[in-house]
């Protein structure tokens, strides 16, 4: 088998670990966020890094809930400077700053992904999140979070200061294809774990939010004539999203 078929396997394998361990912590987070919607308040999604492709995941696409609000803060990002960002999202200081922008408050839910598990940032900010009773949630690596010390002056890591934790089932260091008479591997795995996740807890929220007979909003593909209803979500939800 070469490196791709293995990474299918590996990849397979994981998403097998996931669907038999972290269903119960899954229904938690879509309870959640269909409370948090049909009390019209709003899910934010962070992530610091390739992280941060698990907050763009559930926002403004096919199927996207409208009262989804992704934390993009371009510091904590790879386009600007990757190396910046890398010391970034070692320092609990950033979160001021992503405060004022997004002012999440009581009856929030807030989604922090970190494969790690052990950055200042993401642990920072779902702290200050607790402290205003916003129900945190993260999605870490468990097997890599277990390994390393926290970077947190506290030396809490995320999943000792949030509310639930649901982990995606990869391997130490991400990459998960070893490299023969090397030492290196290839093939990350967390970006298609975290988004699987992402997508299963909103469509598991919505089910539950057409059974409460409160069904969300939704936005549709606009490469299929769906212009018109998603220019009204958009003009709804622009003054408390910054990223419409």
């Amino acid at each position: 088998m070469n490196l791709a078929g293995k990474y299918l396997q590996t990849a397979k394998a994981q998403i097998e670990a996931l669907g038999d361990s972290q269903m119960p912590h899954i229904e938690t987070a879509a309870g959640w966020f269909a409370e948090a919607m049909s009390a019209g308040r709003l899910v934010y999604i962070f992530g610091t890094g390739h992280s941060h492709m698990l907050a763009e995941e559930l926002f403004y696409r096919a199927g996207g809930l409208a009262r989804v609000v992704p934390m993009l803060h371009p510091p904590l990002m790879l386009h600007e400077s990757a190396s910046g960002s890398t010391q970034a999202e070692r320092d609990p200081n950033v979160v001021g700053e992503l405060l004022k922008q997004y002012p999440m408050g009581g009856g929030d839910v807030l989604v922090v992904a970190s494969n790690s598990g052990r950055n200042a940032c993401p642990i920072e900010l779902a702290m200050v999140a607790k402290e205003r009773s916003v129900r945190t949630i993260a999605i870490v690596n468990a097997e890599h979070s277990a390994k390393w010390a926290s970077r947190h002056p506290s030396g809490k890591r995320l999943g000792d200061v949030v509310d639930l934790v649901i982990d995606n089932c990869g391997v130490e260091g991400d990459a998960c294809v070893p490299l023969p008479e090397s030492g290196l591997f290839v093939g990350a795995t967390s970006t298609v774990t975290g988004c699987l996740i992402m997508q299963m807890i909103a469509c598991r929220a919505t089910e539950m939010l057409y059974a409460a007979g409160t069904p969300p909003e939704l936005y549709q593909s606009s490469n299929a004539n769906h212009d018109e209803r998603n220019a009204a979500l958009i003009a709804e939800y622009k003054p408390t999203n910054p990223h419409l």
